[in-house]
């Protein structure tokens, strides 16, 4: 009984000292503000808050999107090649992909895709 509150003992002493070695360990000596403060879609967080969106930066981000979601789509017909109908899985297959390759050529003719710019 002795020894299980003995040790009981050492494990909380143990525990509290990393606890306040980490605290501070872990204390900032000069803070930043630009570090402190939020970072989101590219802005530049010292600078003014209402200024206008970057389309360009949202249509990329939609067509990263969009292809994110085909591959978690496309993954799943993948794997039911073998237990499902050929013909079926086919036509399925083909259909979502050329939908998807129209939808590339319309944002490459409306240079959604032109990064230069």
């Amino acid at each position: 009984m002795i020894m299980l509150f003995l040790m009981s003992c050492i494990i909380l002493i143990i525990t509290v000292i990393v606890m306040m070695l980490a605290t501070i360990l872990s204390k900032k000596s000069i803070i930043d503000r630009e570090k402190s403060s939020p970072f989101e879609c590219g802005f530049d967080p010292m600078n003014y808050s209402r200024l206008p969106f970057s389309l360009r930066f949202f249509l990329i981000a939609i067509i990263f999107l969009i292809f994110d979601v085909e591959i978690a789509l496309i993954l799943p017909m993948i794997l039911i090649i073998k237990s499902s109908n050929i013909i079926n899985w086919s036509i399925t297959s083909l259909f979502f992909i050329l939908i998807l390759l129209l939808g590339l050529y319309h944002e490459w003719n409306q240079g959604a895709l032109e990064w230069n710019n």
